[in-house]
């Protein structure tokens, strides 16, 4: 299959399900919308695996727990090496080794290795086990020639990645492979990439084994400021590594940090029943000035054309050397509100982006609470929430 030019990485995701649904190319789970596909072949593909030399010197693999990956873990158990897989949705720890029972047999160890087989057959590993991984499996939603990679769109296997590279369990000479249908592989712009997207070494498909030469470095570790408060709740191991590496000296500000600390300051400070949420519009004042509940490092830029794509935005900062925090996205209503660390990075990105382009357009650029204010209506064009559009 080929991707369509000016595509985002949904987009392809959508062509690749699309796809597969309409060839009738997956079996169960189906539909295989936001999943990994379990596609036809997989076995096939999966028998390509074996033979890597990369598989062939590994002792430790760790490998996720799709369905399409069934084949790939029961060849490792087969080979009587060790077999690691994430913990489901990481929420209490990162890995899990599967151990099968003394003496199994080829179709215990088949049993291990289905998704029944990871939750009655598996012990979770410490952070202190100081475990090794020699080889990594992925699925993929859609994968390039050269690597490149596109999973379901919840970054877990990003995230899994960084987590071992923060533990030590991998390098940049660890192996990456991916197994998926020959359609999943297309071509995928590389403006789509970012730096926390996992690469991979080896296509397996059910015609073809592909070695991409991947030259894209993989990812150095976890980037704290892609990561929330939310997820530090909903990931604990995220706590502990964070620990360690701020101990390390290494920055690890998350990326609402400063907003958290700016909502537990007034919690502490105000009366009770007085709390109200950073984003709640304040009541009204007759003459008051509106935008005054909009953080002074939040950037508001407007007059976006129609057809931009966040990707566009996102490279157009990231060249001119003012990639914020993080951005919220408003492409229907034309805008977006980038978020930095202070009021002084909010500030020199104003500088940094004025006259700036895209398209026919030359944007509006100011700081969101002076945007509010200035607004003769009273004050919408400036108002971060409620929205039911993403932060990226």
């Amino acid at each position: 299959m080929e991707s369509r030019a000016g595509v985002s990485k949904q987009d392809i995701r959508e062509q690749i399900w699309d796809y597969m649904e309409s060839q009738n190319l997956a079996d169960f789970p189906r539909p295989v919308h936001h999943r990994i596909p379990n596609f036809k072949g997989a076995s096939r593909a999966a028998e390509h695996f074996p033979r890597l030399q990369a598989f062939k010197m590994a002792r430790t693999i760790k490998v996720n727990p799709d369905a399409p990956q069934k084949n790939a873990r029961f060849f490792i158990l087969d080979s009587k090496k060790t077999l690691l897989v994430p913990t489901p949705r990481l929420r209490t720890g990162l890995f899990n080794r599967i151990t099968p029972p003394p003496g199994a047999t080829k179709d215990i160890l088949r049993k291990c290795a289905t998704s029944q087989g990871v939750r009655n057959y598996s012990t979770p590993v410490g952070l202190d086990a100081r475990v090794l991984v020699d080889l990594v499996v992925v699925g993929s939603v859609a994968v390039s020639e050269k690597g490149w990679r596109i999973g379901k769109g919840e970054g877990y296997a990003d995230l899994e990645y960084a987590m071992m590279v923060s533990m030590g369990a991998v390098s940049q000479a660890t192996p990456v492979v991916t197994i998926v249908h020959d359609c999943q592989v297309v071509d995928i712009p590389e403006a789509l990439l970012e730096d926390h997207d996992l690469t991979v070494d080896y296509i397996l498909t059910p015609t073809r084994v592909i070695t991409t030469g991947c030259e894209r470095p993989k990812p150095r570790g976890i980037t704290w400021s892609k990561i929330s408060y939310e997820m530090m709740g909903k990931i604990p191991i995220l706590k502990s590594l964070r620990s360690r590496e701020q101990q390390a000296g290494k920055d690890v500000t998350l990326q609402d940090e400063h907003r958290h600390l700016l909502e537990t300051r007034s919690q502490q400070t105000a009366p009770p029943g007085a709390v109200r949420r950073l984003w709640d519009p304040a009541p009204r004042e007759s003459g008051s000035v509106q935008g005054e509940d909009v953080p002074s490092d939040t950037v508001y830029v407007g007059n976006l054309p129609s057809d931009t794509r966040v990707s566009e935005l996102k490279r157009a900062l990231r060249e001119l050397g003012a990639a914020p925090l993080r951005l919220t996205w408003q492409g229907p209503r034309h805008r977006a509100f980038l978020h930095y660390p202070d009021s002084a990075s909010a500030q020199q990105a104003i500088s940094c982006l004025q006259g700036l382009r895209l398209g026919t357009n030359t944007l509006k650029v100011a700081l969101a609470r002076q945007q509010r204010a200035n607004d003769p209506g009273g004050g919408r064009a400036g108002e971060l929430h409620p929205s039911p559009y993403p932060t990226i």
